[in-house]
């Protein structure tokens, strides 16, 4: 399989084996992507999954083993100098990037009690200032390296649902859905496609025993939703069999039945 052979790939947030930009990265590459990741351990550390401080190394070596050029960064979505960097890093070590996969996010607990304006700002400074800054810096450096057009690609991973327990971060991944369609109308002349992918319940490290068996129930097909199943979904939006689809939002949760 080497229908991005050629394509050099941004995906945010690889930070943890188990994570799901791990699985787009590992996905992208199998199908030929040069791969750029960014990472932010303290992210991690403080209020994620737990820190792999040696896995961006060990994710690189991994996907240089299977015939791509890799590099990565670390890089904090809510500094307004990142998304700039990354694109002057990803051009000096890699090429002018193809695709780029929005997977990095801020998740806090939010709640009408602890809901306040510190944590909303958090929130959006990253969920949506930071990645949508990237994605203007994404859009006009290609629309400059393709004068005559390309086939671009960038993917929002968004979430939902009527979660009181995490109000900021629906609030702010609600707003990349909002976005996608007129970004899609908006970035089409450029030949680059906008969709937004929402996985459902990921396995992805945070869910312990007692949210898998209360989840499992919701699930028909009878297994929790994986990190692969969203990459393998980000593949296909990748490639250029997807040149007609733009502006969407796609769930990929295996029928999720706690909407």
């Amino acid at each position: 399989m080497n229908s991005l052979r050629g394509k050099t790939a941004i995906v945010t947030g690889a930070s943890r084996s188990g994570g799901i930009g791990t699985a787009i990265c590992l996905a992208l590459a199998e199908a030929g992507a040069d791969i750029f990741f960014t990472h932010w351990i303290p992210f991690d550390e403080t209020e994620g999954n737990g820190v792999e401080e040696e896995w961006p190394q060990r994710l690189k070596d991994r996907l240089i083993g299977m015939g791509v050029r890799a590099s990565h960064m670390k890089a904090d979505l809510e500094d307004d100098h990142a998304p700039k960097r990354i694109l002057d890093r990803v051009k000096r070590t890699i090429g002018t990037p193809h695709i780029l996969i929005n997977n990095a996010t801020y998740c806090a607990p939010s709640t009408i009690r602890t809901l306040n304006t510190d944590l909303l700002d958090k929130h959006y400074h990253v969920n949506n200032r930071g990645t949508l800054m990237l994605t203007l810096e994404f859009a006009r450096e290609f629309e400059k390296s393709n004068p005559d057009g390309g086939e671009g690609r960038i993917v929002f991973m968004v979430s939902g649902g009527p979660d009181p327990d995490n109000l900021a971060y629906i609030a702010t991944k609600g707003a990349l859905k909002a976005i996608t369609a007129p970004l899609a109308t908006g970035l089409a002349p450029f030949g680059i496609t906008v969709n937004s992918v929402d996985p459902g319940p990921t396995d992805s490290g945070w869910i312990d025993e007692e949210m898998g068996q209360a989840f499992l129930p919701m699930f028909p097909m009878g297994r929790l939703g994986m990190p692969e199943d969203a990459a393998k979904l980000i593949r296909f939006l990748a490639s250029s069999d997807s040149q007609w689809v733009t502006g969407q939002m796609i769930e990929s949760n295996g029928g999720f039945l706690g909407k």
